[in-house]
């Protein structure tokens, strides 16, 4: 008869509001969404296709900044504010640093910098804007600025 059932082991984040990115297919859905979000732009617009780059780049970056580096807490009330203090990407993966889905989220403005960098022949303007959002999310993305605030911006009250 030997083993009939098959061991389940708890998630290692029990964070209702972290824990989504732990499924499977969130990661190419993830990059689906910024694949037709371009083309949407690409189509409504009728601009070049690095300057479409540029503004999912623009868009991507002011989107996850406020929603990973920025808010605070989550939106549960059964975790008792223990996450009251920390964004979600403090909150993400219980605070372990260089996880997977951590160097996933790394990597992908990164890469879409490069994509809109190149596909805009890096010129002046574009290219300034492109590099100022790879940089504050990649650096706000640093495990050495595990719940630092910078000149107490956004720190607790």
């Amino acid at each position: 008869m030997g083993k009939l059932y098959v061991k389940m082991v708890p998630p290692a984040d029990l964070n209702r509001n972290t824990e989504w990115f732990t499924y499977p297919g969130v990661w190419t859905t993830y990059i689906l969404i910024l694949f037709f979000a371009w083309l949407i732009v690409l189509s409504v617009t009728n601009c070049t296709p690095g300057m479409a780059w540029t503004i999912v780049n623009l868009s991507h970056f002011l989107v996850t900044y406020h929603f990973f580096h920025w808010k605070k807490g989550t939106p549960f009330g059964e975790d008792q504010g223990i996450y009251n203090g920390l964004t979600w990407w403090e909150q993400m993966d219980n605070g372990k640093q260089l996880t997977r889905n951590r160097k996933f989220l790394t990597v992908v403005p990164v890469v879409l910098y490069l994509i809109a960098s190149h596909t805009t022949d890096y010129q002046y303007p574009l290219l300034y804007f492109n590099t100022f959002a790879v940089l504050v999310l990649v650096v706000a993305k640093f495990p050495n600025m595990h719940k630092v605030r910078i000149f107490g911006i956004n720190g607790e009250y």
